[in-house]
Parts: C-alpha cells; structure tokens; sequence
C-alpha cells in the first residue's frame, strides 16, 4: 500500500526533477548495458560540514518517498517532444508499469559519529543493482542531501532577495552576449530555491528579445518544462567510467564511449563531448575524425580553464585544422558571472564559440542572515561509480583534487595512460564556493 504521508510531504515530485544528462544516459545504458550491475558512493568533498540527526530523519523519509514516483504520461510526451533522438524502446520502458525506483532495496544509508562532536554525523550511501535500475538516483539524492543540511544544520540564511540576484547575474551576463545556461540542480540549497532562480533569470530574459538566444535553457528537465525553455545535457563523466570499467580497455575507453554514444543516437546528437574523465591529454588523442565532425565540442570541467581553452583551441585550429569558430567550449566548473565574462572573452580570442553551464553560483549563493557579509558556503558533494560488474570504476579527471575511485586502480591507469600530474589554484574542493 503507498504511503499517502510519504508523497505529500516528498520534496522530490516528478522524475524529470533531474539534469537532462540523466536521462540520455540512461537510454544509452538500457540500450547497450542493461544486465550491467554497478555500485555508487557518495562523497562529500567539503567533509567538514555534517549532518545532525534531524536532517538524517528527514533524508530517511524523502529517499523512501523516490519509490512513488513514475513517469506520466504527459512527462513522456514532453521527453519525446522536446528530446526527440531519446530511442522509443526507452521512452516504452520509463512509460511502463514495472519501471519504478526500489530504495528500499537500491539504498544503503547509514551515518558515521562525528569525532570532533557526537551530534553531528557523516553519511554514508551507496546504490547498488542494474546500472539500468539505479542511475536515475544521483540528482535527486544529491539534491535532497543539499537541502536536508540548509533546512536543518545551516539554517542562518532566508531566501529574501534571491530572485532579484538571480535576475542581477542573469543580465550582467546577457549584457555580456555571454551564452549560458542554467545548471545548479545537484548542489541546489532547495527546491524552491532553484524555481526562485529560474523565476529570476526568466525576468532578466524578457527585458530584451535578443536575451532568449543568449539563455540557453537549464540542465533541470522540469524546469525547462515549467518555463517553456530547452533542456540543456548530453553525458557525464559516469558514461566514460562506466564503459571503461566493463571493458577494462582504458586505453580506448573515450572512443568507445563516443562509439556506443553515437551508434544509440546518431552522430547529428551527438552533444557535447567531455574530456577530462581520464584527463584531456589523452581524450584529444581520439578526438580526431570522425568523433571531431560529430560532436560540436567539448565541455570543460576540471583544471585551469584557461590552459584549457588554448589547449582545445590548438586542437581545433591546429591540429585539426578547422575553421575558428567553428566549435564550441562549454565552461561548467564551479562559475560565477566574473569568471564566466573572463573565459567567454579568451574563448573568443582564441576562435572557439564559448557556453556555460552555471549551477552552485546560481542555485546556492546565500549570505548568512545575522552577519551578510559572511558567506552561507554550499556543500561540496558528488555520487559516481565505485563499480561496475564487479570491476573498479574510476575518475582521474584534469586536477587532482577531484581524482575518484580505487587508489591502485588509479595509480596504474596513470601509468597506463601517461597522465601528467597537475595542480592548479582551484583545487580546493573543501572550499570550492567559499568566496
């Protein structure tokens, strides 16, 4: 029997409360893996800020609550709509009765004492079952967590005035010609918090008819809904992690990922690529014809985003030969409207069409309500593959503070692979949004 308490008072209504990434990866696991069994963990880079018992009852009660949601019907026909290369066998088994989230079975949650004061608490969660089955989990527990530590342990904080900053941000950047879109649902301080921000950014759109070209649309496939936008996505760093970890092939494992990505939806979708799953250095070793000619570029996510841009750019331009602005570099790590306005100017310096994906800066940027000059900082959080079929799935990245997964397994892929340690004046993952 469900629970009607359970629903009513979930945060998390509707499956599309999620990025869009989410849900092409998921078609392209159940077209390409679906016996492939996997196991998540979640990890809170900012370990410094934990959780008391309330906040851990409320998470208990929302995680049980993800069990009721489906698919409706209206919600498919929105998926097929709007993202029309997802294949129809998927949309067929999201629609169906038997596909529904099993927390219950699916969820391993349990908390560790803190050490420094026994009324604070870690978390520990692990996903586990068919990669199938499970990868829809991510977002909406990143999301939970984020707001079940605001509602309950950092509450010196009020949601005045975040549509007019929102609002501020969004024309300071749309002055800008600064093409963006709106990215902030994992690490998001709350659900109406990411409504109050898209409310924010709509108003700054409307002011002029050029804006709605400049906004891209938002990685929250609801919300795209809801404010009639785009929703923005292509893979994440699972897929690549995933791919290498079934095959053990980690030498191909970036054009295998292409490969299996294109032959699910065809090479006119497929998106952006991303590079630094295994670090960029050896992702543009593959990244030649015809993967260059498919994607329209690539997303940066971790490193130095401007040794980046001119290590692309040289790709592009160079190695390549290909025309400026002819492709695009999609900036999507820890942005704000400062940075975005710096990288999109030496994007365009160096021939490249420049895009962002703005997420924590728009969906958690609070001052603390008794003192506002002090920042109410978001957490740092993040759940990836720990295994697939048994096997250590791991995430070497382009700085190393965001390296992920087996120590040995790691150590040995950079050998393999001849990764270059580097580090860089962003790698403070702690403390990544504290100014």
């Amino acid at each position: 029997m469900t629970d009607t308490s359970t629903i009513n008072n979930a945060t998390i209504t509707s499956l599309l409360d999620t990025d869009m990434y989410k849900l092409t990866m998921h078609a392209a696991v159940f077209m390409n893996f679906p016996e492939a069994n996997v196991v998540y963990r979640y990890t809170n880079r900012s370990s410094q800020m934990k959780f008391n018992a309330k906040a851990i009852e409320w998470l208990t009660t929302q995680f049980k609550a993800l069990a009721n949601l489906k698919f409706t019907h209206d919600e498919i026909q929105y998926l097929r709509n709007e993202i029309p290369f997802l294949p129809e066998r998927y949309l067929e088994f999201i629609a169906s009765d038997d596909f529904q989230l099993n927390p219950d079975e699916q969820i391993e949650f349990s908390t560790s004492i803190s050490t420094e004061n026994p009324e604070l608490y870690d978390l520990n969660i692990l996903i586990k079952g068919l990669w199938r089955d499970t990868i829809l989990y991510e977002i909406p527990i990143l999301a939970l967590v984020s707001e079940a530590y605001f509602k309950f342990v950092e509450t010196d904080w009020s949601y005045d005035g975040q549509i007019d900053l929102a609002k501020k941000k969004a024309i300071e950047l749309l002055e800008n010609n600064v093409a963006f879109s709106e990215f902030g649902t994992r690490r998001r301080r709350s659900l109406k918090t990411q409504d109050l921000v898209m409310q924010g950014i709509m108003d700054a759109v409307k002011i002029n008819g050029k804006y709605r070209k400049t906004f891209i649309g938002t990685s929250n496939v609801l919300f795209a809904k809801k404010y009639n936008v785009k929703p923005i996505g292509t893979v994440a760093h699972e897929w690549v992690m995933g791919i290498a970890s079934i095959t053990g092939d980690y030498i191909n494992a970036n054009k295998n990922a292409m490969d299996y990505w294109i032959n699910t939806f065809g090479a006119e979708h497929a998106g952006l690529a991303l590079t630094d799953t295994f670090g960029t250095d050896d992702f543009l070793k593959s990244f030649k014809p015809p993967y260059s000619d498919a994607y329209i570029g690539v997303r940066q996510d971790s490193g130095d985003p401007i040794k980046y841009t001119e290590k692309v750019s040289h790709h592009f331009n160079e190695v390549l030969n290909l025309p400026k602005f002819t492709k695009v570099i999609c900036y999507s790590d820890s942005l704000n409207v400062e940075k975005a306005i710096q990288y999109a100017e030496f994007a365009k310096e160096k021939g490249l069409i420049a895009t962002f994906g703005i997420g924590t800066n728009l969906s958690n940027d609070f001052q603390k309500k008794s003192d506002p000059s002090v920042k109410s900082e978001p957490l740092n959080i993040v759940i990836k593959l720990l295994e697939v079929n048994g096997n250590h799935a791991i995430k070497i990245s382009d700085n190393l503070g965001k390296n992920m997964g087996d120590p040995a397994t790691v150590r040995k892929v950079k050998e393999e692979l001849g990764y270059v340690e580097r580090n860089w004046q962003g790698d403070n993952e702690a403390h990544r949004w504290a100014v």
